[in-house]
């Protein structure tokens, strides 16, 4: 799997986004919630995506610096998240797509979010869910490791795509989040909502299918919302929001 860790990819896979429009649509909806997240931020200081590969949210949010820790040509800052290149209290908005779970020491990444963070600044990331049926498809038909069974949030990783733990944000905030609370006081969970039961897997994510048609995602969505209220442990992925103390 260490052709993943391969930052020549990010051209094709930018284009397998912006060309399948149901995936192309998701990726927008998710980038939304960061826009307004901006606006419960403070004024000043630095926004920040962490790990933006191939994505596109530069495209529509040109202020938002981009960054990953491979040298992906189309992110501003190539840096690794447990070590910011960012003075104390300099950031006011920090965001993540399915990112957390690719971090090998996840505790270095929250100390440097509590330093690097204004008073009022918020941390919005979007990760895996241990639902009833993603928790099934990442564990046995994913290609990174999914273990929601190990005591420590740590992991031996072989590369920055190709380790992972896929189970880490639902171990962090779900299982033990008293420990979180007892680690980080000054990073309060202000929002822990599970989301999206079925569209992603039925657009194919990155793959080169896709058997949702796009004149059905309307529908779909209303359809992904409603189930993901009335039963959240069908979601698929969850969208956590931290705010700086």
């Amino acid at each position: 799997m260490t052709e993943l860790d391969n930052c020549n990819r990010a051209k094709n896979i930018r284009k397998r986004i912006q060309n399948k429009d149901v995936l192309f649509r998701l990726y927008h909806e998710f980038y939304s919630k960061y826009i307004d997240c901006i606006k419960r931020c403070p004024d000043h200081g630095v926004s920040l995506e962490i790990g933006s590969g191939a994505g596109f949210l530069k495209d529509i949010a040109p202020d938002v610096v981009t960054t990953d820790i491979l040298p992906y040509e189309t992110v501003d800052i190539v840096m690794d998240a447990s070590k910011m290149p960012f003075g104390d209290r300099s950031i006011k908005s920090v965001f993540m797509l399915n990112v957390l779970h690719h971090i090998p020491d996840s505790k270095a990444f929250f100390n440097e979010l509590v330093r690097c963070l204004i008073p009022g600044g918020r941390v919005l990331l979007i990760d895996q869910y241990h639902g009833w049926l993603s928790r099934l498809i990442f564990q046995y038909a994913h290609h990174e490791l999914y273990d929601p069974k190990v005591l420590d949030w740590n992991f031996k990783t072989s590369g920055p795509l190709s380790g992972a733990n896929g189970a880490l944000c639902w171990m962090i905030f779900y299982r033990d989040r008293v420990l979180f609370e007892e680690l980080y006081p000054s990073l309060e969970l202000v929002n822990l909502t599970p989301n999206t039961p079925f569209r992603y897997w039925l657009s194919g994510g990155l793959k080169w299918w896709c058997v949702l048609p796009s004149s059905l995602f309307a529908l779909s969505t209303k359809f992904d919302n409603w189930l993901s209220k009335k039963f959240p442990k069908t979601s698929s992925f969850v969208e956590v929001e931290l705010i700086k103390k």
